[in-house]
């Protein structure tokens, strides 16, 4: 019975470690590297140019209408990230992945978000950050610099994210 539990223990931490392993192959940048380059259209038709940006703290988040992750996590966003940053040197950068402007619009008017969110369709910018999976959150800071990536969503992840912008903030 022992050498079962054991046994059990063992695929647990292999299969977490697994997890993680491809988690990190899936990402292409790391932290310390600076933010690549791109400009967003926003979902007003605004374009933002992440290079104008620079000086501030932003939190670029990847997401999409499908994801139930995502979901939980933008459900959080205006009172605990947008709301409680407003007035500071931050931007919220909300970016869908591949999917259309309508597609957009239905689910923002759908949950009575009204902050801004970003259109990568073709996923032309996700691909410079990751391969794979979402919500894919990176906060960088006001040199440019990644300074956390987080991927997923839970209740203590979200709880950090808020904590390293708070630091960087003060």
């Amino acid at each position: 019975m022992k050498r079962v539990f054991i046994f059990i223990v063992f695929l647990f931490v292999l299969g977490g470690l697994t997890r993680v392993d491809a988690q990190e192959k899936e990402t292409l940048v790391k932290v310390g590297d600076d933010v690549p380059e791109f400009v967003v259209e926003m979902f007003d038709g605004q374009k933002i140019d992440i290079k104008d940006l620079k000086g501030k703290v932003v939190l670029i988040n990847f997401w999409a209408t499908w994801c139930p992750p995502c979901q939980e996590e933008l459900k959080r966003v205006q009172k605990e990230i947008i709301d409680r940053f407003k007035g500071k040197d931050f931007v919220f950068l909300a970016i869908s992945r591949e999917e259309t402007k309508e597609q957009v619009k239905k689910f923002r008017d759908r949950n009575g978000y009204t902050f801004p969110m970003g259109l990568d369709p073709e996923r032309k910018i996700y691909s410079k950050f990751a391969t794979a999976s979402i919500p894919r959150n990176f906060i960088i800071d006001k040199k440019g610099k990644i300074v956390e990536i987080e991927v997923g969503y839970t209740k203590e992840s979200f709880a950090k994210m808020i904590e390293k912008l708070e630091k960087l903030l003060k």
